[in-house]
């Protein structure tokens, strides 16, 4: 499996907050699996466990046009906008 570090702005899809499609790079990907919610931990004395707030997901996508599978992390920009943090192939 190859990691790829990548910062493209791509378009995302959700159903009730979840990811379910994807375009990047011109290239539509389907969500085939149950996405992983990516959470940022912050941790305080007074709590019993961590606090965490959704950074971001991590999902299996195949390419409509080809096939073509690949995992992906994403996570939203501030402004509306969702950023490609990595693809694994």
């Amino acid at each position: 499996m190859s990691m790829t570090h990548a910062t493209d702005i791509v378009s995302v899809w959700t159903d009730n907050g979840r990811p379910t499609r994807l375009v990047w790079r011109g290239t539509r990907y389907v969500v085939t699996d149950q996405p992983t919610p990516l959470r940022e931990v912050a941790w305080h004395d007074a709590l019993t466990h961590p606090a965490g707030k959704l950074a971001g997901w991590r999902f299996q996508g195949c390419s409509v046009a080809d096939g073509d599978v690949r995992m992906f992390e994403v996570r939203p920009t501030g402004d509306g906008r969702w950023e490609l943090v990595r693809t694994f192939v």
